[in-house]
This record gives structure tokens, sequence and C-alpha cells, in this order.
């Protein structure tokens, strides 16, 4: 199991990225969560097997048909227990 913070940028707020992410992330499996961020990125924490949270993170660089993903920075992080579903944190 990996675990991973991943902050994106570009129109990912306002076009349904949050939803699009949760979306994403149930149908793989994957449990974390993902909010928006004051500088107009989204942050995201997503664990779950190697190939299937780098499979996520493809879709997550195309993104909902409203999104231009410009960037993604990805760091390594610990897998977390009690991270058991994927959120949406307000």
């Amino acid at each position: 199991m990996i675990a991973l913070r991943v902050f994106v940028g570009g129109v990912v707020q306002g076009v349904g990225y949050r939803a699009f992410a949760k979306r994403t992330a149930e149908s793989y499996g994957l449990s974390g969560w993902v909010r928006n961020l004051p500088d107009g990125r989204v942050e995201l924490f997503v664990q779950g097997s190697k190939e299937v949270v780098w499979s996520f993170l493809g879709e997550l660089f195309e993104g909902p048909p409203a999104s231009k993903v410009n960037r993604m920075e990805i760091l390594k992080e610990v897998p977390r227990d009690e991270e058991r579903t994927f959120n949406i944190l307000y």
C-alpha cells in the first residue's frame, strides 16, 4: 500500500473537480480525502495499492470536462489506518 499527498493546479475549483475525484477514487476502491485550497489548487490525500493509485492519478490529470489541470505536485506519505473511505473536506 502507498499513500500520497497531491496538489493539483490549474482550473480545478468551481468545475466539479472534488466530486470527480471522490467518484473516481470510490470507483477504484481508494481511501483518503480531497479539498480546495485558498490559493486555487486542490489538495488530495489518497492511499491504496501502488498500481491503482497511479491509475487514479492519471484520471485526476485529465479531470472533469470543465477542468484544466496544468500541474500536479506529488508527495509520498505514510498510510493511515483511520482512512477507510474517500471524502470531500470543507
